[in-house]
């Protein structure tokens, strides 16, 4: 199949906010694909290459400038040999072998192609083909049963591979997926509570009440002394994190499924900053910093798998495999009390708890209301220093917000000037980005590329779950899931939120 039937029914998502149109359009490429071109195109439009990371950033893209194929001939096949080969580069002279396949892959491409290419690269394709969306295409595409094949692709943890066996498989392979040690699940996902209380009135009865940790999530597999350790992308970091495995091979078990986090603990026992965590998790640079698990369910043990038992029977059988790694938590249906537990979990330097519904099975890969994460919620005023143009539904449209936070004394520039501390583009309506757009426009200063440097003057409220240390921003410091909540006409730019008092939030 032409790369550009893949790309058109990308725009067509994207360009549509009904999700019947959206399955639709995706179902019908889909039932054109050949057996092997499934799983490519699959990850194409997830912008998830089934090769992983790819050793190619923004930077590497963004200074290619060539002209680009008048008409598609790029297949399906020759983007994901290039992928292939872009991520096997390794070693000296890599950097050159990626450029020039780039290159060659730019120049072969259509500039509707290589825009699409290269968001699928960097994992912004954002084109509305979010997993549950093209899980129903799939359905569609092979006329089967929704719920199998959404269970099968939780279970196998592989979306390509589901693809596949829905649309070329053999009768009856797609109800034979099920949980097998050593292959990764998806994680299943929480919603948000305003508050512990609100979590527990949702959930209505006893519940679990554990502490929500700033680390990373872990799912580990283990068979005799054979440990591996994913991610929650089911990553394989089996060969970074050995503190873990030797963790596991201590647990009372032959076999055995767990889920959990992962963090670094300071010399006083507390948590270390989040991106000291994940620095260590994503290389084996600094042996210094030790990974501790902590596992908060457990989805099969010895022969017996528990994702269909309710959360109360799981964390029975998790407290005799899991002793000192269990996870902190409480069983109640007092909100006073699961309160008073969430406080501790604050004090003691976590993201906040998790509130889970104990009579709820294991729903691997989704996002439902038994399982409700509360922590608090910070707001800033910051000023927009540029914006960036939106790429599918948000076409023509200014989109991705850069934001300054006020620098009075100088630290870090010019005094009274702004230092950026981060990006956004979630929180925004439709309205919003029309006003935007226009406002933008008006007061832009100049451009480079597709962004639009505005004069500082617009003050804008976001909402933050906290900071982390960066080395991007002259600041030192960088959002951490930054949303817009509005738009602050009412205050001058000399009134927003300083650096300092960002950076304040920095732990150590």
């Amino acid at each position: 199949m032409l790369l550009s039937a893949v790309v058109g029914a990308a725009d067509t998502a994207a360009a549509t906010s009904s999700r019947l149109a959206k399955v639709a359009a995706l179902a019908d490429v889909l039932t054109g694909l050949d057996a092997d071109e499934v799983a490519p195109a699959v990850g194409f439009l997830v912008a998830s290459p089934r090769q992983g990371r790819l050793g190619v950033g923004w930077r590497s893209l963004s200074a290619l400038d060539l002209a680009h194929a008048d008409a598609p001939s790029l297949t399906v096949h020759d983007v994901d040999a290039a992928l292939d080969r872009l991520a096997r580069a390794d070693g000296p002279g890599s950097a050159a072998a990626r450029r020039d396949e780039l290159v060659t892959l730019a120049s072969r491409a259509t500039a509707s192609e290589w825009d699409f290419v290269s968001r699928v690269i960097l994992g912004e394709l954002r084109t509305g083909a979010l997993e549950g969306v093209l899980l129903d295409a799939i359905a569609r595409a092979g006329d089967a049963d929704a719920s199998a094949v959404r269970r099968a692709a939780m279970l196998s943890g592989d979306l390509g591979e589901t693809a596949r066996i829905v649309l070329h498989g053999a009768p009856g392979e797609l109800e034979s997926v099920g949980l097998r040690v050593g292959r990764p699940v998806m994680p299943m996902l929480a919603s948000t509570a305003g508050s512990t209380g609100e979590a527990l009135a949702t959930l209505a009865g006893p519940a679990s009440v554990e502490y929500k940790l700033d680390g990373a999530r872990i799912q580990v597999h283990r068979r005799g002394d054979e440990v591996r350790v994913y991610t929650r992308s089911l990553a394989d970091i089996t060969h970074r994190v050995p503190e873990i495995v030797e963790a596991v091979r201590q647990l009372p078990v032959d076999e055995v499924i767990l889920d959990g986090e992962t963090l670094s603990l300071d010399e006083d026992g507390g948590p270390r900053p989040f991106q000291d965590t994940m620095a260590r998790f994503g290389s084996e640079a600094d042996p210094a910093v030790v990974l501790r698990p902590w596992f908060f369910d457990i989805l099969h043990v010895d022969g017996r798998d528990l994702i269909d038992e309710p959360l109360s029977a799981r964390l029975d059988v998790l407290e005799r495999v899991a002793g000192d790694a269990r996870m902190p938590g409480i069983v109640t249906d007092d909100p006073d009390r699961a309160e008073s537990f969430s406080r501790e979990a604050l004090a003691a330097g976590h993201e906040g708890v998790m509130v889970k519904g104990l009579d709820a099975p294991y729903a691997a890969g989704r996002r439902g209301k038994s399982w409700l994460k509360v922590k608090p919620v910070l707001t800033y005023d910051l000023v927009v220093l540029a914006v960036e143009w939106g790429s599918g539904r948000r076409s023509g449209l200014l989109s991705n917000l850069h934001l300054g936070a006020l620098d009075p004394d100088g630290a870090f520039g010019e005094p009274g000037g702004f230092v950026m501390v981060g990006k956004t583009f979630k929180g925004l309506t439709d309205k919003l980005l029309q006003w935007q757009t226009e406002r933008f426009l008006a007061i832009e200063t100049r451009r480079s590329g597709h962004v639009v440097h505005v004069r500082p003057e617009t003050v804008v409220e976001i909402a933050i779950d906290g900071v982390q240390r960066s080395p991007r921003y002259p600041g030192g410091v960088a959002l951490r899931f930054a949303r817009v909540k509005g738009y602050r006409p009412d205050k001058r730019p000399d009134e927003a939120d300083t650096i300092s008092s960002l950076r304040a939030l920095l732990r150590g």
